[in-house]
Parts: structure tokens; C-alpha cells; sequence
């Protein structure tokens, strides 16, 4: 969870990107972050994200999906 924390924060801060879902399974020790705004800026924030996470933990996975189907989109937003 500090992993994802730090990775979040880092990418707030790279790009104009918007926080829509939080997972966390296994206790916490895996945790899905997933943002949404344009391409390049998710792609930038990801970067950074996964940079600044790999710093405190483990990152198993980051991977951008540009223009995702709208029925793909309900399994990635929560509400």
C-alpha cells in the first residue's frame, strides 16, 4: 500500500491525471491504482508512478490502455 501511495503521489504530480479506482487485495500487499486523463499525460504519469513506487516496494505491472472500450471502462471505475 506505500508503494501504491507513493507511485499515486508522483503521479499527481508528473501529469493532470485523475484518480477513478483504488483496489487492494491480499491485505493490501496488492494494490491497483488507475487513472485516467490523456494519453501522454497517463503515459508520463505512469512512468513516474512506477519509478517512485519501485523505490519503496515491489511494482508487479504498469500498463496504459489508450481510448478503453466504454464496457472495459466499468470494470476499471468504481461507483
Amino acid at each position: 500500500m506505500v508503494a501504491a501511495i507513493a507511485g499515486l503521489d508522483a503521479m499527481a504530480k508528473t501529469a493532470d491525471v485523475k484518480l477513478i479506482h483504488v483496489e487492494k487485495r491480499l491485505g493490501g500487499r496488492l494494490v491497483t491504482v488507475v487513472v485516467t486523463g490523456s494519453v501522454s499525460a497517463v503515459t508520463a504519469a505512469a512512468q513516474a508512478g512506477a519509478a517512485a513506487a519501485a523505490e519503496v516496494g515491489n511494482v508487479k505491472l504498469c500498463e496504459v490502455i489508450a481510448r478503453p472500450h466504454p464496457e472495459v471502462m466499468k470494470f476499471l471505475t468504481t461507483g
